[in-house]
């Protein structure tokens, strides 16, 4: 980390930035999300109380001004643009076929090949997409978050 040190009229600043390379890119979203890991799964949820898949979605990404979005799985499978598994980025939408009839549930992908969801049985976790139950239910993954709100949530 490089320190700045300024001197005016007698009172010193110190201002510290993080050198290239720093992952600062992840840590809003990130911090977002590890503040509610572990919240319990509630059908229907949509607060720190208990989330659903979808609820957590809306609730996180409410944080980053993002307050459009439908509130079921489905109906946010088919908001934004779609984006190829290989192009994900942070805060892009995946989506999973877990019952066999479609859409179930959703997740926000958060960069290393994992996502963050409120699964039904451990609640708000962080899971890989290469876990073998998610890859082989994985349907689609949608870009619902515009440029400027991206930016603002990776912090680049």
């Amino acid at each position: 980390m490089k320190k700045v040190i300024i001197s005016m009229l007698g009172a010193t600043f110190i201002f510290a930035s993080a050198a290239t390379g720093t992952y600062a890119s992840e840590v809003k979203l990130d911090s977002v999300v590890n503040q509610v890991v572990g919240t319990p799964y509630l059908y229907g949820g949509t607060t720190t109380s208990g989330f659903d898949c979808s609820g957590f979605i809306l609730y996180v990404l409410k944080k980053f001004n993002v307050d459009d979005l439908p509130r079921t799985s489905q109906s946010q499978a088919r908001t934004g643009i779609p984006v190829a598994k290989e192009d994900l980025r942070e805060g892009d939408l995946v989506f999973f076929n877990t019952f066999g009839n479609g859409i179930s549930h959703a997740g926000i992908y958060v960069g290393d090949n994992k996502f963050s969801h409120s699964s039904s049985s451990k609640g708000v976790r962080i899971s890989s997409l290469s876990e073998t139950y998610y890859q082989e239910r994985y349907v689609t993954a949608r870009r619902v978050v515009s440029e400027t709100n991206y930016s603002k949530m990776v912090s680049r």
